[in-house]
């Protein structure tokens, strides 16, 4: 058995409702998982790997479905491969390279938003996966970047606050006119 024997029926489970930005719990700093957190996350989890697949995104960190816990998931599989998921929980980074990267980034709770970040393009993470095992993993390129984009997540941070301050600006002015419309 799997500690992702829950994704074969993922299709069928209902996508956990994502934050939109400004929403304040995506600006709070999470809290460490605690032992006692854990029925809890393994109940959100088939909800937010639901929600995550169908946006589609590659990547879900607790505070964008309201939860102020410390822990991400990330999955970024090509659309037809086999899915890669990894659930981060109390994740931190150990070391990053002094290269630098420049990749577009969005976010599912900035919808329809995207800019260029400049990250670190590897970096050394340490975790906890579900089995309660602490991982250290290498992750360079595109996993680099969602791993750091989720983690700024557990800090309150979204990938605007990389940008200069009118470009941040422009593009939140440019969400609330979405969300304005939307809500017609």
């Amino acid at each position: 058995m799997s500690e992702f024997d829950f994704l074969s029926g993922i299709d069928e489970v209902p996508p956990t409702p994502i934050l939109i930005a400004p929403q304040p719990v995506l600006r709070q700093v999470t809290r460490d998982v605690r032992p006692e957190d854990m029925a809890f996350i393994r109940e959100q989890l088939p909800g937010m790997f639901s929600a995550m697949y169908k946006a589609p995104g590659i990547g879900l960190a607790a505070p964008q479905v309201g939860h102020s816990l410390r822990f991400a998931l990330v999955d970024v599989a090509e659309e037809d491969a086999p899915r890669e998921p990894i659930v981060l929980i109390n994740p931190e980074i150990v070391s990053d390279s002094e290269q630098m990267a420049v990749r577009e980034e969005g976010c599912l709770s900035l919808p329809n938003q995207y800019a260029e970040v400049v990250r670190p393009e590897s970096i050394r993470v340490r975790y906890r996966n579900l089995a309660g095992d602490i991982i250290e993993k290498e992750a360079s390129d595109l996993l680099a970047t969602c791993i750091q984009h989720e983690m700024d997540h557990l800090e309150g941070i979204l990938f605007v606050d990389h940008l200069s301050t009118i470009k941040r600006n422009m593009i939140m002015r440019r969400l609330a006119k979405e969300q304005k419309l939307k809500r017609r």
